[in-house]
C-alpha cells in the first residue's frame, strides 16, 4: 500500500511535513494546535483546546475519515489542566462506551502554544 500526505492549507506545518498521513485504512497525524483560522493562538486554554478538537476533526476528516474513527489521542499540555479537555471529549466523544484511548502529558511547548495533540485513526468501510 502507498502512503499518502494529508496537507490542509489552513494549519500547515511550516516545516516539511504534512498534517497527517495515511496508508489503508490508518491516519496518523502530526501535532495539531489550537490555532484560529488565521494561524493564531487564542489567548485562553479553552479556546485552544475547542479549536484543536475543531482542527483534529478537519484533519480525519480530510483524510477521509471521521471523528468515529479515532482510536487514540494523545495531548500534550503547558501545564497539565485536565478539565478543558474533559469538556470537549465528552461534546466530541459523548458515547462512553465508545471513546478512544487518551494520554495527557505535561511538557514545554512553543511560545503561544498552550496544549496539542495528536491522534491515530483506523477508517471504517
Amino acid at each position: 500500500m502507498q502512503r499518502r500526505s494529508i496537507t490542509i492549507d489552513a494549519f500547515a506545518h511550516k516545516s516539511p511535513i504534512p498534517n497527517a498521513s495515511r496508508i489503508g485504512n490508518i491516519i496518523a497525524s502530526g501535532l495539531i494546535r489550537g490555532t484560529d483560522a488565521a494561524g493564531a493562538f487564542p489567548p485562553t486554554l479553552e479556546q485552544q483546546c475547542a479549536l484543536m478538537f475543531e482542527n483534529m476533526k478537519r484533519t480525519v476528516e480530510a483524510g477521509g475519515g471521521r471523528v468515529e474513527d479515532i482510536i487514540k489521542v494523545t495531548v500534550w499540555m503547558e501545564k497539565l489542566q485536565r478539565p478543558p479537555i474533559n469538556v470537549e471529549w465528552v461534546t466530541w466523544f459523548p458515547d462512553p462506551a465508545a471513546r478512544p484511548a487518551r494520554q495527557v502529558m505535561e511538557t514545554s511547548m512553543e511560545p503561544g502554544v498552550l496544549i496539542q495533540c495528536d491522534f491515530l485513526a483506523v477508517v471504517q468501510g
